[in-house]
């Protein structure tokens, strides 16, 4: 089913009993960050807040936070969808009349791809020139953000080169009344707009979509490759074309089933603090300078609904965009590299940072090529550690992958380090922001043939607090990983006693973590180690030799995941907050 608009979709939800509506008086300041994030974890319903304080409008929050809503909102399971527009391409390959005939549901839906001209565009039911931000319900959702956020903003740029269009994600404090910051991260479409605007000494106008249709908004949030167009994807989602109509301060288009539309620009050269800000890795994003975007006029319907999501530590809403564009991408990926059987960017880990492929290997190093090549694509390029493994191994089973790197991982030929490389703007544990280092593990079977032990008593011939006493706990994964607790003063000594330990040389991996990881909980450790490491400044080896200018690796991998110093601080929620929603939360929902 095809939604014209979001508030068509939150009826359908309502139907469905898929949303829940809170009509006492809320604060947008950490009181709704507190009451959605209780309601997340549980894969609950969407939530629509009626009455929010300082504000004339409606809030939806959690729109997409279950399987179920991302099915309701594409009319399918993602994966089904990419793997009939995949299958439908490759039966086009080579063309012909029979094939042409079989596949002409996908030739139709092709069809809308293109935008089309609205006559009566909701989206401008109301003009207000220049409008006033403050009067959004915009959100505060973490005690040490820099202020309030407009958390689901889609921003619609054109090239001043091509004029193509992207439509993107980008966070918007809001400063004042009128301006707001724009916070373009590398390598996303937006920056590449603007940076082409600057180079030229221009303005670039932009229209803020607050509130668009669900195949709007997931298109927005889909890691396309850079020039295929977002507005382009929500038709193909949707099924039908996205309707337009003419800006009424700026040029161009914007979408007309909108619940708001924000037109301006973003001026050339001119920068504001932006943050800190708690973003998805768990902890604050810190303060630094971003464009800033100056309203010219607010469009919106007579009575429109606000949307807002709030990121953190996982699990959250996000999870299910990331999972939704994963399995609607997939199957793109396996058309440009068959040797790919599958892969999955761990949400527990902040996607960008954990990313098992499943390769068919049919030369040796292969799988190698495989990881430079998905390295060097759109937003796999943002991947700190990349894990090749077989076809038969469950690449979602991070268990099954440390059986994998067990039987198969030897870091003298199965290790690539890469220094000196561009990360995600968010990624802190390099402390050059946006630099950092990545590497690869190839857990693929090899000639070579391994022993495996069969049991954690042969790998461990000693307790790892008897040969480290400052280890608070500790916890051995399939024989492979020991995750060890300790404070960060004491990780590296410790550490390079662990893999030097004689005791401990059938053990592939040592990570040590920080006591506020809860070593019991497997999404807790894969968040609390792949997040704070940098893998050249923050991994050891038995040993580590070089030959020329070739490093060689060998023996026990240790890797140092303690929250160190200079790291943004962890997002936890004011303890009074915890306390108002604790007093109120039946009244929530009465």
């Amino acid at each position: 089913m095809a939604y014209s608009d979001l508030q068509s979709f939150l009826a359908a939800l309502e139907r469905q009993g898929e949303l829940r509506r809170i009509r006492v008086p809320v604060d947008p300041e950490l009181e709704i960050t507190e009451i959605y994030s209780r309601v997340v974890r549980e894969q609950g319903a969407a939530l629509l807040f009626e009455r929010v304080q300082g504000s004339p409008y409606s809030l939806v929050i959690n729109l997409f936070g279950s399987p179920r809503r991302v099915e309701l909102a594409l009319g399918a399971e993602p994966g089904a969808f990419g793997e009939s527009v995949v299958k439908s391409i490759e039966q086009l390959n080579p063309p012909s009349l029979k094939a042409l005939w079989r596949n002409r549901k996908l030739l139709l839906r092709l069809r809308a791809g293109r935008t089309t001209l609205s006559r009566r565009p909701l989206s401008q039911q109301v003009v207000e020139r220049p409008g006033d931000l403050t009067q959004f319900p915009a959100l505060k959702c973490w005690p040490h953000d820099g202020g309030r956020f407009l958390t689901w903003p889609l921003v619609l740029t054109r090239s001043p080169a091509t004029g193509r269009s992207n439509l993107g994600v980008y966070r918007m404090q809001v400063y004042s009344p009128q301006t707001t910051g724009m916070h373009w991260q590398l390598g996303r479409g937006g920056g590449f707009h603007y940076a082409e605007a600057e180079e030229c000494g221009e303005p670039l106008e932009a229209a803020v979509v607050l509130g668009g249709d669900p195949a709007l908004m997931l298109a927005s949030v889909l890691p396309l490759p850079e020039g295929l167009e977002e507005l382009m994807a929500s038709g193909l989602l949707r099924g039908k074309p996205t309707p337009m109509a003419p800006g009424k301060t700026i040029h161009g288009l914007v979408p007309a089933s909108a619940e708001f539309v924000l037109e301006g620009a973003v001026p050339p050269h001119e920068r504001a603090t932006e943050g800190p800000f708690g973003d998805h890795f768990g902890h604050y994003s810190e303060a630094a300078p971003f464009p800033v975007f100056h309203l010219r006029a607010i469009t919106r319907r007579r009575k429109p609904v606000f949307p807002a999501a709030v990121v953190g530590r996982p699990p959250q809403e996000e999870r299910f965009w990331g999972e939704m564009a994963q399995q609607l991408l997939r199957p793109f990926v396996r058309l440009l590299h068959p040797e790919v059987t599958d892969l999955w960017a761990y949400e527990q880990a902040g996607f960008t940072n954990l990313l098992v492929v499943s390769v068919r290997k049919r030369y040796g190093k292969e799988p190698f090529k495989t990881a430079l090549s998905l390295l060097g694509e759109g937003q796999l390029s943002l991947t700190k550690c990349l894990v090749l493994v077989d076809p038969d191994v469950a690449v979602r089973d991070f268990r099954a992958v440390l059986r994998a790197v067990r039987r198969n991982f030897n870091p003298e030929s199965d290790f690539m380090l890469l220094s000196r490389v561009a990360l995600d703007t968010l990624d802190f544990t390099s402390f050059t922001m946006p630099q950092g280092s990545r590497m690869v593990l190839d857990a693929t079977t090899k000639e070579r043939a391994q022993p495996v032990e069969a049991s954690g008593t042969q790998v461990l011939r000693a307790d790892p607090q008897a040969l480290c006493p400052e280890i608070r706990r500790w916890r051995l994964l399939e024989d492979t990983l020991l995750a060890v607790q300790v404070e960060h003063s004491s990780s590296r000594e410790v550490l390079s006693r662990l893999v030097n330990a004689e005791e401990l040389r059938d053990v592939k991996l040592v990570a040590a973590v920080s006591p506020d990881v809860d070593l019991d909980d497997d999404n807790a450790l894969l968040w609390g180690i792949f997040l704070r490491f940098d893998p050249a400044r923050d991994l050891l080896f038995t040993q580590a030799t070089m030959t020329g200018v070739q490093p060689a690796y060998r023996g026990v991998m240790g890797i140092d995941a303690t929250w160190k110093p200079s790291y943004p601080k962890v997002l936890t929620m004011d303890p009074e907050v915890v306390r108002t929603v604790d007093r109120r939360w039946k009244a929530y929902w009465e």
